[in-house]
């Protein structure tokens, strides 16, 4: 599920954005998404949820717009952001904070048509806290987080998740690499993963938290432990 946020104090512009991006979301059916509306940064910054988009006007009371967008960044979120605003002179602090785009008001439609196409090319092939899986017609929002790890057969990839959920599609290890993040290691041709979940290794095996075990290769086995301390003490000192 693509969660994405509107942040407004018009509610005329609320509901604008609103329609446009809805409109540009029926086209993408085999997407799930969610939009979530807020009247201003504080709302925005309270609701705890992970945006993987966030229209943002800056104009707005404190906070407005741009420090609400400094607020998210402090706390590690890493949604796409896009201002919409009448100003045109933040353009390079939205730079600052890392936003995707810059829209002004009124909206032109062929701009924000084509920043959300430039958006999701971002989310589809970037590493990020998501992975989208698809799956014949339609395409499933799997947790990084959640994943333990991901294990190859033949021409599937199947994504052991810790619920004890097991997701299957078809796809290359080459290809799912370059869509996770650090925290996954190839301990074997076949496998892949999860460093957060790994308890320990030794005799080909790797144990994970529940006590499963999958293979390590024995040339991976040195690789792995050192991946492994690395991960650790990088929580550790973040």
């Amino acid at each position: 599920m693509l969660e994405i946020a509107v942040c407004d104090d018009e509610p005329v512009m609320r509901k604008e954005l609103f329609a446009h991006v809805s409109s540009y979301m029926a086209k993408k059916q085999d997407m799930d998404y969610r939009i979530s509306s807020f009247e201003n940064g504080n709302q925005l910054l309270e609701s705890g949820c992970e945006f993987d988009l966030i229209f943002l006007d800056i104009q707005m009371e404190k906070p407005d717009g741009m420090e609400t967008a400094r607020r998210l960044r402090r706390r590690g979120k890493r949604s796409h952001l896009v201002f919409v605003t009448v100003l045109k002179e933040y353009v390079f602090e939205a730079f600052e904070v890392e936003a995707c785009d810059y829209l002004l008001k009124p909206l032109d439609a062929g701009h924000f048509r084509r920043t959300l196409d430039r958006v999701f090319r971002y989310i589809r092939q970037q590493p990020g806290e998501k992975l989208l899986v698809q799956r014949g017609g339609q395409t499933q929002v799997v947790l990084l987080s959640e994943c333990v790890y991901c294990e190859v057969q033949g021409r599937k990839i199947y994504i052991h998740q810790k619920n004890g959920e097991v997701i299957d599609y078809y796809d290359r290890m080459e290809k799912l690499k370059c869509h996770v993040d650090g925290r996954f290691f190839q301990c074997h041709r076949s496998y892949l993963v999860n460093l957060d979940y790994v308890q320990g290794c030794g005799e080909g095996q790797v144990e994970l938290r529940h006590g499963e075990k999958i293979p390590v290769s024995r040339l991976r086995e040195r690789e792995l432990t050192q991946a492994l301390l690395r991960h650790m003490k990088e929580r550790r000192d973040g």
